[in-house]
């Protein structure tokens, strides 16, 4: 690798090269510079006030409030949920963010201090504490646990095991609730509607059946499909409510929209050539799919009309992920369980919680691969990606969009979580620390921890901040299979082959 010549000195007002003291040298920026005038844009793009002088010892903090009052000012205030207006912020220089004061991390990362634009991105209003402890061994399943979700409201944990049955479990307490039995084979997966009134799991015998999360008993089974069911994604909250449908992909290459209420399939779709891996239902109100014959299609959700095709893996494509899903899934309820009462109240709720996922940006879709890498995609603007991701040395068998939508978290058999920026795809660093394959990652609602699961039979959780090992979690006897990290942000929940769940709290 080529190196700048040593002892040239920097130009007035750009960092990066060597001030001449004396006899000495110090790189970075001109000890006389000590004020900088900086542009703050949000993420939307738009300026915030004019272009302001400040320090080079500003740090964060001190722009929060900046931003705050300029907000204010110009009568944009958000104003937080207790009424307080103080809206918490993270900064960022070229997609960098800034963790410490200015002057530092101009000298670390080269950046002129000419036209110095930063963007300020909204942060979650509340702080979720890292997990650190198994609060509870659930036992009960005969089999191993495939998959664990909570409800929207979180209230109730569900779970689907190699023993054909789901079951769904008191938070209180701790303990079952129900045991729902009516699968002829493993349950591989299990999804709430949005609106958390009804259950729904697919297996391997084929069957979607529903449930009543009150009783426990089934509130139907939809028979159609002919081989294991892959994913189950329902309509998002603020198109519908309450919830009626929802989408299912299998390995018999096809996907199907079904009714919940009248237990009918409305239509089906059978462009994939080999077993659909996922399905993903948008907030645009479109479905994606991806399948093992390398493709990502796009389809309207009328009837089913296939309106758009995403090329460019070159294996198996695995997983897929929406910048908006946190929203999507948490429906109208916040992160305390609460939502509107009445049903239109409830969907301009989720709606606002959407277009604030959003911020401004069209919804992104990021897909992960056999062939090691992963594709960002805007299908909204073209049918080309946008970044192409690269650096995993094995499958990724799992990618997750933060709940906020600025970072892409994802999962590999190379034994390592990696961390993209949301917007652009450029790699951020790689978390090490599992001396296994990697299964699954969920993220805390504040979008300040992943909790992490893997086949050496440990958890970890990672702080975005110190980008370091926050926690290790041990406990599991064998692989774990699956995670969920609750809305609240109290609990994880993890399942795997040793039978049992547990529940991980600070």
């Amino acid at each position: 690798m080529s190196e700048g010549r040593p002892g040239k000195r920097a130009k007035s007002g750009k960092v990066g090269g060597e001030k001449q003291n004396g006899n000495k040298t110090s790189p970075g920026v001109d000890a006389e510079v000590t004020e900088v005038i900086i542009g703050l844009r949000g993420q939307d793009g738009n300026e915030v006030g004019p272009p302001l002088k400040v320090p080079l010892s500003i740090e964060p903090k001190n722009l929060e409030v900046l931003v705050n009052k300029l907000k204010l000012a110009d009568g944009g205030g958000d104003g937080d949920e207790d009424g307080g207006g103080f809206q918490p912020y993270s900064f960022f220089i070229n997609e960098v963010e800034l963790t410490g004061d200015l002057r530092s991390h101009l000298h670390k990362h080269g950046n002129s201090l000419e036209n110095l634009e930063v963007t300020f991105k909204p942060q979650a209003w509340f702080k979720v504490l890292p997990v650190s402890r198994c609060s509870a061994t659930m036992t009960g399943h005969s089999e191993s646990v495939l998959s664990v979700h909570f409800s929207p409201d979180g209230s109730n944990l569900a779970s689907g095991s190699g023993d054909t049955t789901v079951r769904l479990w008191d938070l209180n307490t701790q303990t079952r609730r129900h045991e729902c039995k009516g699968h002829k084979n493993w349950v591989l997966v299990v999804s709430w509607s949005p609106d958390s009134t009804m259950l729904a799991s697919g297996g391997m015998d084929s069957l979607i059946m529903l449930w009543d999360p009150a009783t426990g008993k089934p509130a139907g089974t939809l028979r159609g499909h002919k081989d294991s069911i892959t994913s189950i994604s329902w309509e998002p909250a603020h198109l519908r409510l309450p919830s009626k449908r929802f989408c299912s992909s299998s390995k018999d290459k096809s996907i199907r929209v079904w009714d919940a209420l009248t237990k009918q399939c409305l239509f089906s779709m059978h462009s994939h050539r080999q077993a659909v891996t996922c399905a993903k239902w948008s907030g645009t109100g479109l479905i994606y799919s991806s399948s093992r014959d390398t493709n990502i299609y796009v389809w309207e959700t009328e009837r089913g009309r296939l309106v758009k095709q995403l090329q460019g893996h070159g294996h198996w494509v695995n997983t897929l992920a929406l910048s908006s899903e946190h929203a999507l899934s948490q429906g109208p309820f916040d992160h305390k369980g609460k939502r509107p009462e009445g049903d239109a109240e409830a969907m301009e709720a989720a709606k606002k919680k959407y277009e604030e996922a959003l911020g401004g940006q069209p919804e992104r879709l990021v897909s992960g691969s056999d062939d090691f890498t992963m594709f960002l995609w805007c299908p909204s603007k073209s049918k080309h990606h946008t970044s192409r991701l690269t650096g995993h040395k094995n499958l990724v068998n799992q990618v997750r969009f933060s709940p906020n939508g600025q970072w892409i978290a994802s999962a590999s058999f190379d034994k390592s979580v990696k961390l993209w920026n949301g917007h652009t795809g450029v790699f951020v660093c790689s978390f090490f620390g599992h001396v296994a394959p990697v299964y699954q990652v969920s993220w805390s609602a504040d979008s300040r921890l992943i909790c992490s699961g893997s086949k050496d039979s440990t958890l970890k959780v990672w702080d975005l901040r110190t980008k370091k090992l926050r926690g290790d979690l041990p406990g599991h006897a064998d692989e774990v299979f699956t995670v969920d990290w609750c809305t609240s942000g109290t609990f994880v929940a993890s399942g795997g082959r040793d039978h049992v769940l547990k529940l991980w709290r600070h």
